[in-house]
């Protein structure tokens, strides 16, 4: 069907951001200083085909510190952070650590551990169990910190003490979502305590907007990301909420809807923060092959932001 013609607007900003660079690179680092195996807790960041690419080179992906084998080798904590018992545990088990974790997740431990130093109660807005969830509550005590997932949960929210209260948030929602629940929160608790610099980072906020900025000209849209990226999943939700109703993720294992594509005249694309650029190439190709393309980038932003590596791996 190569006499059709299908538009492209390809969003950006898209695809890594500062912190999965940082993240990866330190795994590489890693391994060239220490040679391989290098041991990995949890998906270095949400994307198989960068975990299937680590694991060629030497990267060993592991769940908790016990599966361990060889203690002598170092074990990298992924970027989505951990509790604090994390690190206690691998020096428990004499195990040589490197933190990988966002430099502005890291900043959301710090707020919490200050909020909780200055008698707050919390509340964390963010997605049950996502590792990055798990990894700032586990920052605190468990009766200090509460888990508000939507705007019911807010509604419902009751004190549980006379402590001030306060909120912090996961750095990859829904920027529109999490801003309803802010303001049902607000509505509720009028003293409740804001972080002083907004905790959805800033590539989250800029993909969204990216986004939200050419759904409505397309007929479809495709996130390119993987199943349990969680910011990969806000961008199909926005893509639908602006305007594009037909909004799908591409992950691995998909196959690419070119009998769908090719009834369209124009298509977006994006993709997740922990998505490679070459994926993204792969499924504009696979379309190519079907049909003529007219690719538009639709820039809203330029980023320059670089997270560097610690120094002991330089």
């Amino acid at each position: 069907m190569k006499n059709k013609e299908i538009k492209i607007l390809l969003a950006a900003p898209r695809g890594f951001c500062a912190g999965v660079d940082r993240a990866i690179e330190i795994v590489k680092k890693s391994i060239k200083k220490f040679g391989a195996p290098v041991y990995v807790r949890h998906e270095i960041v949400h994307n198989k085909h960068v975990v299937d690419n680590l694991k060629k080179i030497g990267a060993i992906f592991v769940e908790k510190l016990d599966e361990i084998k060889d203690k002598t080798r170092p074990v990298i904590f992924s970027a989505h952070g951990v509790p604090k018992s994390v690190p206690e545990e691998a020096k428990n088990l004499n195990i040589e650590y490197i933190d990988a974790t966002c430099p502005l997740v890291s900043k959301v431990h710090k707020e919490a551990e200050k909020l909780y130093k200055n008698n707050y109660h919390i509340l964390l807005i963010g997605h049950f169990n996502h590792p990055e969830v798990i990894g700032t509550m586990g920052q605190l005590p468990k009766d200090s910190i509460d888990l508000i997932e939507k705007v019911e949960d807010a509604n419902s929210y009751v004190k549980k003490n006379d402590k001030k209260i306060s909120y912090i948030t996961q750095t990859t929602l829904s920027v529109d979502d999490t801003k309803n629940i802010v303001k049902v929160l607000k509505n509720k608790f009028p003293e409740i305590k804001e972080p002083i610099k907004e905790d959805i980072c800033y590539a989250t906020t800029n993909r969204q907007a990216a986004v939200k900025k050419i759904a409505k000209e397309c007929e479809m849209f495709f996130i390119i990301g993987s199943r349990n990226s969680s910011n990969s999943l806000r961008l199909v939700e926005v893509a639908q909420q602006a305007g594009c109703k037909q909004s799908e993720l591409i992950h691995t294992e998909s196959k690419v809807p070119i009998e769908k594509i090719i009834n369209c005249s124009t298509i977006g694309i994006s993709s997740g923060a922990s998505a490679p650029e070459v994926l993204v190439k792969n499924f504009i190709n696979q379309i190519k092959k079907e049909v003529d393309v007219d690719i538009k980038e639709v820039e809203i932003i330029k980023e320059n932001i670089i997270f560097k590596t610690p120094g002991k791996l330089n």
